[in-house]
């Protein structure tokens, strides 16, 4: 990616190296519950853990005082957070467009660098969960250890992979200020196991998609080098369900995917990255994913 000229976020809060307080917050419901459940299980990490901060009681005390984007002796010098600052810049651009175009506002959402763990409006979650969206306080979380696992574990390296990652859990809140996630997580509540796995892969393919739209204008912005695209697809091809539970478990079981198929999230993304348009990104519509 050609990001050098690329302006930076200023909705990015660093809490590395800031510490973690004991205790951890009340688990609310709703979507972003789901969805770092669903990270644990892909991950084999058990969402209890995750979501009880290890005291299972409420929060002693808001989470620490992160420091913002420019803020003194935040670490503005280094590559990975100027990077992250700088695609969440980008996803900021296009989805304020998108909103506006079609007569409505973007909020955007902050974005939380942090260290090995995480409280968060939805609990408390390690960095082995992988980055997650909580729409509890509108915040994407990433742990920047996961790009490395990311080009070194799941064999999918490159920085326009990485974006991917950023766009896929802004498209989550994209979902959020739509209304989306709050319409799945009430049908999840009257579904059995296997039609609430299926509704939240719907979600995370759409998410695929939203982040597939981010993409085509980044083309359109000349941000993109060759071969980009082929980074990206490859990172959704590693974390797609059945390559996954193929890797960590020798077999595959599709009526527990809660992200999708490999296949499934090449397609949805490349859908997005070619149409620009987020009609095309409507999986609860189709039959086929």
């Amino acid at each position: 990616m050609k990001l050098g000229g690329v302006r930076e976020s200023g909705n990015v809060e660093d809490r590395r190296g800031m510490g973690f307080g004991r205790g951890g917050m009340a688990v609310g419901g709703g979507c972003g519950t789901i969805i770092v459940i669903a990270l644990a299980l892909i991950f084999g990490v058990d969402p209890g853990q995750l979501l009880s901060g290890g005291g299972g009681g409420p929060a002693e005390g808001p989470p620490p005082a992160s420091r913002p984007s420019g803020a003194p002796g935040a670490p503005q010098d280094d590559e990975g957070g100027r990077f992250v600052r700088r695609v969440l810049a980008t996803t900021e651009d296009v989805w304020n467009d998108i909103f506006q175009r079609n007569g409505s506002r973007y909020r955007e959402p902050n974005l939380v660098l942090f260290e090995q763990q995480v409280q968060s409006a939805c609990g408390v979650a390690g960095a082995s969960v992988g980055p997650f969206y909580c729409p509890g306080d509108e915040k994407v979380y990433i742990d920047l250890s996961f790009f490395r696992d990311l080009s070194q574990r799941f064999r999918a390296p490159g920085d326009f992979a990485q974006a991917y990652v950023i766009a896929h859990e802004v498209g989550h809140h994209v979902q959020n200020i739509l209304g989306t996630s709050d319409k799945v997580t009430q049908l999840q509540r009257r579904a059995g196991g296997a039609e609430a796995n299926q509704l939240s892969v719907r979600l995370e393919l759409q998410a695929d998609c939203y982040a597939g739209v981010w993409g085509f204008y980044a083309k359109q912005q000349n941000i993109l080098d060759p071969g980009d695209l082929e980074e990206a697809l490859g990172a959704a091809s590693a974390i797609g369900d059945d390559r996954l539970q193929r890797d960590t478990q020798g077999r595959v079981t599709p009526d527990s995917f809660t992200h999708g198929s490999s296949a499934q999230r090449m397609r949805w993304f490349k859908l997005g990255f070619d149409s620009g348009d987020i009609r095309r990104c409507d999986t609860f519509s189709t039959r086929s994913l």
